[in-house]
């Protein structure tokens, strides 16, 4: 039974409430939610406050939340002096939850420094809840597994989740409405690690908590032969959410059955829709998108899949003996919420690849025939979308005007459906993986759209322009195409079978038409798509070791190549101005990107001592003589001071560059946190004459304002020629900090590999596979070009 929001305002306006808390509900919830110390509780279902009161009493600041304000005009009036409680009106079913503040684990900010240094990020703050409780209330929800995940997000690591509501056994026919039977209790445990059940006079008490586990395809008997060809039916609402039956088999199924004889397949999926679920919807609104097929027992099971696009009617329950409820479901929460009927599970990810991780293999053969975007999405996402773009143009990016509507018109959410909405707009700083090999490496990722934004407003793309970008995912490449307009079109491609699919499948749903996903390593290009004189812009979304000459050959004449290249081991994104056979950068910005895995990709030698206590990387050039490294690592550690001091947040991703490329000897040193031997477990480092120098900090004066923390800069160095790098180490921090630090980063030129000595500009050479690099810092160039690129460096934090 659905009350309206009126409804409940008027019941409450009527004086009727419900029943009172009682003191076995009391006695529980002191027992298993005890509050710690700056406990919060959220009271979802507030009613008249009793509840909230009594969580507050418990020590808890409690938010009490309703959607009924007639509710909340009785629990200001009856609890006046109430302390430690917000009353909130909200919708917790289909409402937007700012008020709540953002669901998501502390901590951790997802920030990606290559080298940690002084200064570093704030605390984010408080926010989530240690309990909440859901009272008297779950029956009356719609989308019962939706509104415990939301929920859910939003507690606190170790927090728990309480549902109180009636058990039908205990309650009279009249209200059963009220009630959940035992099936209808199982289904709310489902996907929590961990849940207790307890009773409280004829009430359910259950307490759920640990993180979401993972879901379950689940069988049933073997299939009837003449239902071996079926249909399954994936239908969203107005908030993109999945429609999903609880059946009577106690699993999670799609709409869906056999296809009769002389039936069409987008005929039986309208039939069943309407069948299983009182939908209506027209053929012309069924898409199949692909068919799956696996084996069931001895029978070999053929399921097509198809999308529709467009529906009409009220949710009903026509057979009640298949399923016990129907509800809408967030995409992100699909892979936590328990059994799923087998083939629902692969026809779900099928429709959105990635959104549940860890499916076994099943065979597929895509339809031709191209289903149109969906639209749909909650409130909640429109308003994250929002914000990310202010913050993003806050923090100096996306000046340009399409740029900064391509990113608060495209869906970015919809693009990672397996993250939740919060993630997918963590601020504009954070990449959402997508992807990751069996080490667990990042092997595919949406990027932080800070990054997104200052690499496509570099690309300066016209309106009706052709690009091609190399790595792909979907969302970069549909802000490009909102960018380039009607008239524009994006080329990308990407070596990995599954991260095309995903972008095509992703595309096809919230996508404008005009990107086109290829198949191939990327590093070739896309040479049958090139059109009249080269592509109007090349962006690369990945680590590149190199530049790969078909990039330059396939970009027009003055057009922009924008890549994340690798110098010395430390990645920075080049705009890259083509002048022939010449790349002239025009400017850098501090990035990190997923490696390259095609042909081009590289693996930087590595020299391991002292038992892998320290790892030695060189990135550019063959690694240096390992002799005498392990003795000079056993004997004493020199300390050299640089004289450079610095107060405050303190950048120095450019000195990263200088000493890549001036330093001889250069590496990368890395080391397990707390190592015995040195002192960092990431830095720049130099090896020469069986000796070893690195460049590290010390905090000579905290603070609590960051501002005003003093940091020294110090050369460790080891070996017989200890004193000697350590003092060459020290001179190139002192020329960088006197002659570099102020005017940002060098111009820099590309030529090709092969090019002679006297046709280089001046400057330090930094010789790779395909190219020559020349940069041309200031007192080391006799002539040549020496005005310095646009751009601003990007914070290095620690």
């Amino acid at each position: 039974m659905a009350y309206t929001r009126n409804q409940w305002s008027e019941h409450y306006d009527d004086g009727l409430g419900f029943r009172p808390l009682g003191e076995a509900e009391k006695d529980l919830l002191a027992a298993h939610a005890p509050a710690p110390q700056g406990g919060r509780a959220l009271d979802a279902c507030c009613g008249t406050g009793e509840l909230a009161v009594h969580l507050a009493s418990l020590g808890y600041a409690v938010d009490a939340v309703d959607f009924a304000e007639g509710a909340l005009e009785r629990a200001r009036a009856e609890h006046p002096d109430a302390e430690g409680v917000r009353w909130l009106n909200l919708d917790i079913e289909g409402g937007d939850l700012t008020d709540l503040g953002e669901p998501g684990d502390l901590g951790e900010d997802g920030n990606q420094g290559e080298e940690g240094g002084p200064g570093g990020r704030g605390d984010p703050g408080e926010r989530g809840y240690d309990l909440i409780v859901l009272r008297l209330a779950v029956a009356f929800f719609h989308s019962r597994a939706f509104v415990l995940r939301r929920l859910a997000a939003r507690l606190r690591a170790g927090g728990k989740l309480v549902v109180i509501t009636p058990i039908a056994r205990h309650t009279p026919d009249a209200r059963r409405h009220v009630a959940l039977d035992e099936d209808e209790l199982g289904s709310l445990t489902e996907g929590f690690a961990e849940h207790e059940r307890f009773e409280a006079e004829g009430l359910a008490v259950l307490v759920l908590h640990g993180p979401a586990t993972a879901f379950r395809a689940q069988e049933k008997e073997r299939p009837d032969p003449h239902a071996v060809f079926g249909v399954a039916v994936v239908v969203t609402d107005g908030s993109g959410r999945v429609l999903l039956g609880r059946s009577t088999g106690h699993m999670w199924e799609l709409p869906g059955g056999g296809v009769e004889a002389g039936e069409s397949v987008e005929a039986a999926a309208v039939r069943e829709l309407a069948e299983e679920c009182g939908l209506t919807a027209r053929t012309a609104d069924a898409h199949p998108i692909t068919v799956l097929h696996d084996d069931r027992r001895d029978v070999r099971r053929v399921s097509a899949v198809v999308r529709v696009s467009r529906w009409s009617g009220d949710l009903g329950l026509p057979e009640p003996h298949r399923f016990s409820r129907w509800e809408w479901h967030d995409l992100h929460a699909l892979a936590s919420l328990g059994r799923i009927f087998a083939p629902s599970a692969p026809a779900l990810a099928a429709v959105w690849p990635g959104v549940l991780p860890g499916l076994p293999p099943v065979r597929s053969l895509a339809c031709a025939h191209a289903a149109p975007p969906v639209p749909g999405e909650p409130a909640e996402a429109v308003r994250l979308r929002r914000r990310m773009t202010e913050q993003v143009v806050a923090g100096g990016r996306a000046s340009a005007g399409p740029v900064r509507e391509a990113l608060g018109s495209v869906p970015r959410h919809r693009f990672v459906p397996e993250a939740a909405l919060a993630d997918a707009y963590d601020g504009g700083d954070r990449a959402v993986i997508t992807q990751r090999d069996a080490t667990g490496t990042p092997t595919s990722s949406v990027s932080a759209a800070w990054l997104q934004a200052d690499m496509i407003e570099q690309l300066r793309p016209h309106p009706g322009a052709t690009v091609l970008e190399v790595g792909s995912g979907g969302y970069n490449a549909e802000l490009l195409a909102h960018v380039l307009g009607p008239g524009g079109r994006v080329v990308t491609v990407d070596i990995d079978p599954y991260v095309v699919h995903r972008t095509r499948r992703l595309c096809a749903e919230a996508g404008n038409g005009r990107v086109t996903a290829l198949l191939g390593d990327g590093g070739r290009g896309a040479p049958a798509h090139v059109p009249a004189g080269g592509f109007d812009g090349v962006i690369v979304t990945h680590n590149a070791y190199d530049i790969a000459p078909a990039w330059r050959e396939q970009l027009r004449e003055g057009a922009r190549l924008v890549v994340p290249l690798e110098l010395g081991g430390y990645t920075r994104s080049l705009t890259l101005v083509r002048e022939g056979d010449v790349l002239r950068c025009v400017h850098w910005t501090h990035c990190g990107f997923v490696r390259d895995r095609g042909a081009a990709a590289r693996t930087a030698p590595a020299l391991a001592l002292a038992d892998g206590q320290v790892t030695l990387r060189w990135a550019d050039g063959t690694p240096g003589a390992a002799d005498g490294l392990e003795e000079a690592l056993g004997g004493p550690r020199h300390e050299t001071r640089t004289g450079l001091v610095t107060r405050g947040v303190f950048n120095f991703e450019t000195l990263q560059i200088y000493a890549a490329t001036t330093l001889p000897g250069f590496c990368r040193l890395t080391a397990p946190a707390a190592s015995p031997l040195v002192a960092r477990t990431d830095g720049t480092a130099m090896a020469a004459d069986g000796s070893l120098a690195y460049l590290t900090y010390r905090t000579v004066r905290d603070a609590r304002d960051r501002e005003d923390r003093v940091c020294e800069f110090f050369v460790h160095s080891y070996g017989p020629a200890a004193d000697t790098l350590a003092e060459r180490f020290a001179a190139c921090v002192r020329t960088w900090d006197q002659q570099v630090r102020e005017g940002g980063y060098p111009p820099l030129v590309i030529c090709p590999a092969g090019t002679p000595d006297d046709r280089l500009p001046p400057g330090d050479v930094l010789d790779k596979p395909r190219t020559r690099i020349v940069v041309q810092w200031p007192n080391r160039v006799s002539a040549g070009p020496r005005d310095a690129p646009e751009g601003r460096a990007r914070e290095s934090r620690g």
